[in-house]
């Protein structure tokens, strides 16, 4: 439905939430909002961070162990990896597919140098199969555009 303004050009998200299920929305915020040509910027701060360290010595993705927001109402998921496995058998795309669909459509992704400090992360190592920025606040305001939208989760 139009209300005869135009789109807004430019969609940043502010990520900040270390909830599995709240960061699984951004990035179907993102890859949606990439999906239709508009630019999007996702900004990782605080608990959120946490997403993006590297698997364990076994392969697990870091993003799996994070808590849900939510208690599981359905009695099944006690946590991101048992809630994404759960989504993957009911074909809703996952964490790492919307990841990935993120990196394709060249999302930005901007980490919080303030949130990594924070958290305990400052100097350990992140994700290298994503394209990450660190930057601050300012960086992250310079990079929104007047005529977007900034979404915070």
């Amino acid at each position: 439905m139009s209300d005869g303004q135009p789109p807004l050009d430019k969609l940043s998200i502010i990520v900040y939430g270390g909830y599995y299920d709240k960061i699984h929305y951004a990035l179907v915020m993102a890859a949606s909002a990439a999906a239709i040509g508009r630019p999007v910027t996702l900004f990782f701060t605080m608990g959120a961070c946490h997403a993006l360290k590297p698997a364990d010595t076994n392969g697990n993705a870091a993003w799996r162990a994070l808590p849900l927001s939510e208690q599981d109402r359905s009695g099944g998921a006690a946590n991101g990896g048992e809630r994404d496995d759960g989504y993957a058998a009911m074909s809703v795309a996952t964490f790492e597919e919307l990841l990935q669909s993120c990196v394709q459509f060249k999302v930005t992704f901007m980490v919080c140098e303030m949130g990594l400090r924070a958290e305990g992360l400052e100097g350990h190592p992140l994700r290298d199969d994503i394209p990450l920025q660190e930057g601050g606040v300012v960086t992250f305001l310079n990079d929104t555009s007047k005529d977007g939208a900034v979404i915070f989760i």
